[in-house]
């Protein structure tokens, strides 16, 4: 079974939804497979954004600090019980856009699963700077890619047309916020749904698929 999913690397509850997918897809009898797609939810923000993540949110949302605060509390706390350590004090906010590149080349090489586990922890829990091309090939480096390639992709960036394919077959979808999740090319899932909703929904579409002497 296909699981397509658009999400950002800056996006916490995008990895808050990856943990609780994966949890979903091993109860799964079935196999998944999983692609992630580009999804940029501040493509203005500048690579060294010299703020702090309340800053950020605070400015962005048109929001308190004290109500910016109350969120990023929310959000780790969440985050801690699917086993995640973010780390606010020390995330580099930035602009993704590069990061989505070497996603894609990644994707090219069968690695994409692993930079993108890679640079979610980057960002959130190690405090890592995920948007220069120098820091990005140390961590394509980390999962076992040749670095001296990745400083090559970022440097041309061939792979941006299929960051810009990925955006605009989100918005064909009506897609505006991040996580989501397409399954089979026609199910869509908004949002860290819990690990339930997920199973659910494989297993709804695996039953579909039965009548037609398909197996997930």
């Amino acid at each position: 079974m296909k699981v397509d999913i658009w999400s950002d690397v800056q996006c916490p509850w995008c990895y808050i939804g990856k943990r609780r997918f994966e949890a979903a897809a091993a109860e799964f009898p079935g196999q998944v497979e999983v692609e992630y797609h580009s999804f940029e939810l501040a493509p203005d923000t500048p690579v060294d954004y010299e703020g702090t993540p309340i800053d950020y949110l605070s400015d962005r949302k048109g929001i308190s600090r004290d109500q910016a605060s109350a969120m990023i509390d929310r959000v780790t706390g969440i985050a801690d019980s699917v086993g995640l350590d973010y780390h606010y004090d020390d995330i580099h906010q930035t602009n993704t856009v590069l990061a989505h590149e070497l996603l894609h080349w990644a994707k090219s090489l069968g690695r994409q699963l692993e930079l993108k586990e890679r640079l979610l922890k980057a960002y959130f829990v190690d405090g890592r700077h995920v948007g220069r091309a120098e820091d990005l090939a140390d961590l394509a480096a980390e999962v076992g890619l040749d670095r001296d390639e990745a400083l090559a992709v970022l440097a041309d960036h061939r792979f941006l047309p299929a960051v810009k394919q990925d955006v605009a077959q989100a918005a064909a979808y009506g897609i505006n916020g991040v996580p989501f999740f397409v399954v089979e090319g026609k199910y869509g899932v908004s949002g860290a749904q819990e690990s339930a909703t997920f199973l659910q929904v494989l297993e709804t579409v695996a039953a579909e698929r039965e009548p037609a002497g398909e197996t997930a």
